[in-house]
């Protein structure tokens, strides 16, 4: 890696995310189920829009068998429910329970933990920029 190339740089921690993210370590070491943690977060990150297998499957990049056996252990496990689609009977929407939004609240909290831990030697103005920065940045990625 070329340390004086900023974007070898940027690429490289990058790697080092996606590395960790493949790993589910936060999920993982905060108790999380792995696999069925990415159906929470892609439930989560829909927010208001309804979301179903199909949608789950189109979130994590996988085909629809795959999405409905992780959707069908986070159902077994109590975290999500599914629900009748108030605008089309046939659809089935998929919605957090306690437990699940319980879920998501214990891997958020350790995740900001590790990050807060990473940033403790900080300024409050670096945190602040580096946010601004790194959300900029991953926005720009879907342009």
């Amino acid at each position: 890696m070329d340390k004086t190339d900023p974007v070898a740089e940027v690429e490289a921690a990058m790697i080092a995310i996606r590395r960790r993210q493949t790993r589910r370590t936060f999920a993982v070491e905060s108790g999380g189920p792995d696999p069925v943690q990415e159906v929470l977060d892609a439930i989560e990150a829909a927010g208001p829009t309804p979301v179903g297998v199909n949608g789950i499957a189109t979130a994590l990049g996988v085909d629809q068998p795959r999405a409905s056996k992780l959707v069908a252990a986070a159902v077994a496990a109590g975290l999500i429910r599914r629900e009748a689609d108030q605008a089309d009977g046939r659809r089935t929407n998929l919605a957090l329970t306690p437990a699940g939004r319980a879920q998501l609240e214990a891997v958020h909290t350790h995740r900001r933990t590790h990050f807060a831990t990473a940033m403790a030697d900080w300024t409050a103005d670096d945190r602040a920029t580096f946010a601004t920065l790194l959300t900029r940045f991953v926005t720009a990625l879907d342009r």
